[in-house]
């Protein structure tokens, strides 16, 4: 029998490579953690999700308080924003987060680790500066980073990405977005908010391609409404420098137009970490997409896993973490466990946002899924009102045996509500105890309850059940009518 440093080799300090190398080490395996960027936590912690949503806050305050004279308040003399401040911010909350994942914490929970970037040399070793580490089983977590522009026609000028866009020393008084995916949509609102000029070009026909068209373009109304401007079913043709500006001409359905902005942000979807990992040399089934995986997070080398975004299934961190465990239960349980991506929820962090579970109308049409749509209203909403905040909708979708599909919410906090559908539909819970569950009053959560009982309420107060209970109790029928009063 073959004999290992470890048990475990890890290699990717991300939110999928840390729930396996913590997991694991915590059951006793003898773990090693290769990360190749100079710290722990990967693109969520360092380039994406914390530094986005601390972005997103400070615009939400600052385009509050520009507009506090519609919650009757006196008019705030606004001063113009020192993006160093937003920056130094952003650097403050991952240092507090940074903790968490740094290397002494991991030492202490058992994990090796080291910082490099290794090569697999066979199924069971990789090469780090010179030498060579074997393990029994490997996990590839090496995650995504931003795919580079389409063709070459940026090339002669300098972009940025999200791995810049948190760190510039000062905000762009313009900006041109490429693409209008999660990434591109939060970072066009929330520049525009702290006052850059921004224009989203997206090559489609709709932003958030992935979401329903309505929903997704009461997104874009709501930004339209804000200033930014968008143009759909256009492409970028050329590009230069023109001083300190950067001058694009873009293909639109009306015709050509130039486009000058200081800063060019390119956010036109993800690409996998597996450049120079030896992948191909050692037989592991790969594309453009991703690192090909069955449901356990198996490779084609069954002892070699890879969750997260360098499998291109699912690009969200709480998936990562999902696939994270699913690999520990594989490798250290010798048990197999698959993922069920069936209910796995996402949110969009614009404002209002727009959070999905399930299957969308989209989805449900091109599996051919009939479906039957219930919505509320978020203007019907009491809270949503006294917060000035009426502007989205709830959509829950019923197959043909009225079971649930999935549920889009477009509003106010609507990753928060969504938490509620999350173990609704977990939990297998039926609809009929939703509707029945007393929610606080006024809160946004009774959104929830209130499709429930729309979905419900015509079979309760059918005709059938009105006769059956006249005919039973001898009721009397309605007191008043609109004719009665005339």
């Amino acid at each position: 029998m073959a004999t290992y440093e470890y048990d475990l080799g890890v290699i990717g300090g991300g939110a999928a490579g840390l729930t396996v190398a913590s997991g694991a080490a915590q059951l006793g395996a003898r773990t090693l953690l290769i990360e190749k960027e100079p710290s722990l936590g990967g693109d969520c912690l360092h380039f994406g999700c914390v530094p986005s949503k601390t972005l997103i806050q400070s615009a939400r305050l600052y385009h509050s308080l520009k507009s506090c004279s519609r919650f009757g308040l006196p008019e705030v003399e606004m001063k113009a924003v020192d993006f160093s401040g937003i920056a130094a911010r952003i650097r403050s909350v991952i240092a507090v987060i940074q903790e968490h994942d740094s290397v002494e914490r991991f030492c202490r929970l058992g994990v090796k680790v080291i910082f490099g970037a290794p090569r697999f040399v066979d199924d069971h070793q990789v090469e780090l500066d010179g030498k060579r580490i074997s393990a029994r089983s490997w996990v590839i977590a090496t995650g995504s980073s931003a795919s580079p522009p389409h063709g070459a026609v940026l090339e002669n000028i300098p972009y940025i990405t999200n791995k810049e866009i948190f760190t510039l020393d000062r905000l762009p008084a313009s900006l041109i977005v490429l693409g209008a995916g999660p990434i591109a949509i939060e970072m066009a609102q929330s520049f525009c908010r702290l006052g850059s000029r921004v224009t989203v070009i997206q090559r489609s026909g709709q932003i958030l391609s992935k979401e329903d068209n309505d929903l997704a373009d009461g997104v874009m109304q709501v930004m339209e409404s804000e200033g930014i401007r968008f143009l759909l079913g256009s492409t970028v043709t050329s590009a230069r420098t023109v001083g300190t500006n950067q001058e694009l001409v873009v293909a639109t359905r009306s015709g050509a137009e130039t486009i000058v902005a200081e800063r060019v942000l390119v956010a036109q979807g993800r690409s996998p970490n597996i450049d120079g990992l030896g992948l191909t040399e050692i037989g592991i089934a790969h594309n453009a997409r991703g690192i090909t995986v069955d449901n356990r997070m198996r490779t084609s080398h069954t002892h070699i896993y890879a969750p997260g975004d360098v499998n291109g299934r699912f690009q969200f961190t709480h998936a990562a973490g999902h696939e994270g465990g699913i690999v520990v239960a594989n490798a250290i349980f010798r048990l197999p466990r698959k993922v069920n991506n069936r209910w796995m929820p996402w949110c969009t962090y614009c404002d209002p946002e727009l959070a999905s579970i399930g299957m969308n109308e989209k989805r449900a049409k091109e599996a051919g899924i009939g479906y039957t749509v219930w919505s509320e209203e978020f203007s019907a909403n009491d809270r949503a009102l006294a917060q000035g905040e009426g502007v989205g909708r709830l959509k829950m979708l019923l197959d043909e045996k009225e079971n649930p599909l999935g549920v889009q919410i477009l509003g106010p906090s609507a990753g928060e509500i969504l938490a509620e559908w999350v173990a609704v539909l977990n939990g297998g819970m039926k609809l009929s105890a939703l509707a029945g569950a007393i929610h606080p009053y006024p809160t946004l959560s009774e959104i929830n309850k209130r499709v429930a009982g729309s979905y419900l309420s015509p079979k309760i107060f059918s005709s059938t059940v009105r006769k059956g209970l006249k005919l039973i109790f001898q009721l009397k029928g309605a007191a008043c009518t609109p004719s009665s009063r005339i």
